[in-house]
């Protein structure tokens, strides 16, 4: 039996589940915790997966990175849709843990590779910027229905603050992308296609890093732009767009 691991990630723990002997254990999900974690791993690691989990996977994944341990990150969704197919019922963390680390083995998936500092950085303050742009259409609406000028003022100044805070984050954004002759690269080469401007094509490298490395069907069907058939025997249905990265189709 390989050695395949399972991580469940929560804010506060790590549960981890190694499949050559079966054996549960949980960290701290703090930098103690993750060097105990690769400690546990060992080196005749196959494969470590985990599910996606916003901020709280990104110590985990930065260590197991800089440990050269091969991870995969998938979708919760597609993990969650792959216990029901097995027939698990059972939702604990000891159970998650161990599901991933068979859904590693059975699916046969690829160790993914490792992003940079910069590109981890880079989605925090698209996320950030994302957030503001929100703030300030919901601004915006309130301004134009707001009558009390004390009202007004407050939404206004809010406004202004909103439109600096975008500025530092895209500025902040443009020198991140210039420290990777790599990225800097790709982002000339998207920004040189009619109607993509620099903004977009840094949004784009962000949302879909794997960019370059995948034919165009694969590309879009990432993007969710790629129409999925629907048919059984003689009925055949529409197609659809359907899936995909939703923030990244919007960016497009």
């Amino acid at each position: 039996m390989t050695r395949n691991v399972g991580i469940d990630i929560s804010k506060e723990t790590l549960d981890a589940y190694r499949t050559d002997d079966g054996t549960h254990k949980q960290f701290e999900n703090d930098k103690k915790g993750l060097r105990a974690l690769l400690r546990w791993i060992g080196e005749s690691v196959v494969l470590v997966v985990f599910e996606a989990t916003g901020a709280y996977h990104r110590g985990l994944e930065l260590e197991l990175a800089d440990a050269s341990v091969p991870f995969v990150k998938v979708n919760p969704k597609q993990a969650r849709r792959f216990v029901q197919a097995i027939g698990k019922r059972a939702k604990t963390d000891r159970v998650d843990t161990a599901m991933l680390a068979r859904m590693g083995a059975v699916l046969n998936l690829s160790p993914q590779v490792p992003v940079t500092q910069e590109l981890h950085d880079m989605r925090e303050l698209l996320a950030t910027r994302r957030g503001l742009i929100k703030d300030q259409t919901a601004a915006r609406t309130r301004l134009g229905t707001a009558s009390v000028v004390s009202v007004q003022t407050i939404l206004k100044r809010r406004l202004r603050q909103i439109a600096k805070d975008i500025e530092q984050i895209d500025e902040a954004l443009r020198n991140l992308s210039h420290r990777d002759p790599s990225f800097a690269r790709k982002v000339a080469i998207l920004g040189s296609i009619p109607g993509i401007g620099k903004p977009t094509a840094i949004t784009l490298l962000i949302d879909m890093p794997e960019i370059g490395n995948m034919d165009n069907k694969q590309a879009a069907s990432l993007a969710g732009l790629a129409p999925v058939s629907q048919s059984s025997g003689k009925w055949q249905g529409k197609e659809r767009i359907q899936g995909g990265r939703a923030q990244l189709r919007k960016a497009l």
